[in-house]
C-alpha cells in the first residue's frame, strides 16, 4: 500500500514548534511519508498561532495556500488560532478538519476515523448514482459535499489534564527544546493566549526525564525547558515539584552538558532559585525574563504583576549569582496610552539594567483582549518611531555585552556549516548565548563543544 504523504508547516513560538514536530514523528510512526510543505501531498497540517491578528491572517494564508496546491488534499487546521477561532474555521472551504489544543495527540486517529467517513460517503454517492433508491442526504463528518469542516475542539479552560506530546529529535541537531507546561492563568490584558490555550497545566516529571534520557542517547548535549508560561511548572498541583525541582532533575541526566530555560516571569527569581540554579554547572547563563514595559503606569495598564523596582532586583540577584549572565527581554512599543513620558520611562529603564538583547514588538491591537478596547490607541506611525529608537538602544547594549567577553575564553557548541563569500565557517553559541563563528578546517565540529578565545 502506498505511503500517504503529509507535509507540515509550523507558525508562532517554540512551544508550537515542538508540538509540530511531535505531530510528525507521530504520523512517521504511523506510516505516513513527511514531505516538504511546498510540495504536493495527500495532507497539509497548519500548525496556526493567534497571538495577534497578524498570525491570524498568516494562518488564513497558509491554509488557503496549502488547499490551492491540492484541492483534493485534507488540509487541518491545529493549534491556537484553530481553537480560538474554530467555528469560523469550520465553515472554511479550504479547511477540512479542525483540531485544537489538547487535541493535537489524536491527529493520527482524528486523520483514519475522516478518512474511513469520507470513503464511506463517496460509496454512498456511488450507490445513488447506480440507482440504489437512497435520496436522503449524506451526513457524514467527512462528506466533502458538506460545507463545514469536522470539528475537534475542548474546552481549554477546563482541560483536565496536560496533552501528553513526545519528540525522540528535532529540526535542530545539537539543541532540544523540550515543552513541559502549557496554558496561562496571567490574563495580561494584551493577551489572547490563556483563552487558546486555557488554564496552567504541566508535564509529569518522569515523562520530561524519559524524553531528555532518550534525545541525551541520540546525540543532543543541549536541551532548553520551554512552555506557554514555563515559571507555572507544577503550580496546579500540590506534590512539591515546581520548576526549580524539575530543573535539578533534568540536570541529572548523562549525556546532557547544557541547561537553558525558555521565558521566565520576573517574580520566580528568588534568593533561593538564584542561589540553587548557581549550584547547577550545566545551567547556561542566559536568563529571558519577560519585562514588556519600562514604565510602571504602563505595567499597570497591562495587568503585568510586578514594578520596574521589583523587576530591578530579580536582574541585581542574577548577577550576584552568575558572572555577566546574559539577561534578554521582550518590550512592547505603543501600548494603548503610552505617552511620550512613559516611553522616556521604558528607554531610561533599558539603559539601566542593560540587556544583552532585547526583542520589541510594536502593539498589536488583538480582539477580545481587555486592551483592544481600551482608549487612546497609539498610531502606526508613532509606533514605528518608539520601535526604530528601542532598535538602535538594543544595539548598542548588545555591542557592550559581547565587548565585556573579547579575549576571554568560553565554550562553544558548534550547531552548523555555513558559507560566507564562498569561505566555509562553523557556528555556534556560548553558553550565554553569543554567536561564534570559526573559519572551517579538516575536523568538522558540528555538535562538539569546544574552548574558544573570543
Amino acid at each position: 500500500m502506498k505511503k500517504k504523504k503529509v507535509a507540515f508547516h509550523n507558525l508562532g513560538c517554540k512551544v508550537n514548534a515542538y508540538e509540530t514536530e511531535a505531530m510528525q514523528q507521530m504520523l512517521q510512526a504511523r506510516g505516513y511519508e513527511i514531505v516538504p510543505f511546498d510540495g504536493p501531498a495527500d495532507v497539509y497540517v497548519i500548525n496556526t498561532c493567534t497571538v495577534t491578528n497578524i498570525a491570524d491572517r498568516k494562518s488564513r494564508q497558509m491554509l488557503h495556500r496549502a488547499k490551492k496546491m491540492n484541492p483534493q488534499a485534507v488540509v487541518v487546521a491545529a493549534g491556537c488560532y484553530a481553537q480560538a477561532a474554530g467555528e469560523e474555521l469550520a465553515g472554511d472551504t479550504a479547511v477540512d478538519i479542525v483540531i485544537g489544543n489538547n487535541r493535537k495527540k489524536d491527529l493520527a486517529d482524528i486523520l483514519e476515523e475522516y478518512e474511513q467517513e469520507r470513503t464511506g460517503c463517496r460509496s454512498c454517492e456511488q450507490e445513488q448514482a447506480d440507482g440504489c433508491g437512497q435520496e436522503q442526504e449524506c451526513e457524514q463528518a467527512g462528506c466533502r459535499e458538506q460545507e463545514r469542516a469536522a470539528c475537534h475542539l475542548q474546552d481549554v479552560a477546563h482541560a483536565p489534564e496536560y496533552e501528553t506530546l513526545s519528540i525522540s529529535r528535532t529540526a535542530e541537531h545539537t539543541r532540544a527544546y523540550i515543552k513541559v507546561q502549557d496554558g496561562c492563568n496571567q490574563f495580561c490584558s494584551y493577551c489572547i493566549i490563556p483563552y487558546a490555550r486555557g488554564r496552567i497545566r504541566s508535564r509529569e516529571l518522569a515523562d520530561v526525564l524519559a524524553e531528555v534520557s532518550t534525545l541525551a542517547e541520540n546525540g543532543y548535549q543541549e536541551v532548553v525547558l520551554t512552555g506557554i508560561h514555563l515559571s507555572s511548572y507544577g503550580k496546579e498541583k500540590d506534590d512539591g515539584i515546581g520548576l526549580l525541582q524539575l530543573i535539578e532533575a533534568v540536570h541529572e541526566v548523562e549525556g546532557i552538558r547544557r541547561i537553558r530555560l525558555g521565558s521566565l516571569e520576573p517574580r520566580i527569581i528568588t534568593e533561593e532559585f538564584a542561589e540553587r540554579l548557581s549550584e547547577l554547572p550545566k545551567i547556561c547563563p542566559h536568563f529571558h525574563l519577560s519585562l514588556q514595559s519600562g514604565c510602571d503606569a504602563t505595567l499597570k495598564r497591562m495587568n503585568r504583576h510586578y514594578t520596574t523596582e521589583e523587576y530591578y532586583e530579580k536582574c541585581v540577584l542574577l548577577r550576584r549569582y552568575f558572572d555577566d549572565p546574559a539577561l534578554t527581554t521582550d518590550v512592547i512599543v505603543g501600548f494603548p496610552g503610552e505617552t511620550e513620558e512613559e516611553f522616556a520611562q521604558t528607554c531610561a529603564f533599558l539603559e539601566k539594567v542593560k540587556f544583552y538583547e532585547t526583542h520589541i514588538f510594536k502593539y498589536s491591537r488583538r480582539k477580545g483582549t481587555k486592551a483592544a478596547a481600551m482608549e487612546n490607541q497609539v498610531p502606526e506611525e508613532i509606533k514605528n518611531e518608539r520601535s526604530k529608537v528601542l532598535q538602535e538602544l538594543n544595539k548598542r547594549n548588545m555591542a557592550q555585552y559581547e565587548a565585556l567577553f573579547h579575549g576571554r575564553r568560553a565554550e562553544v557548541l558548534f550547531e552548523e556549516k555555513t558559507v560566507k563569500d564562498g569561505r566555509e565557517y562553523y557556528s555556534g553559541h556560548t553558553r550565554e548565548y553569543i554567536l561564534v563563528t570559526v573559519p572551517a578546517g579538516d575536523c568538522d565540529l558540528r555538535n562538539k563543544i569546544c574552548d574558544c578565545i573570543l
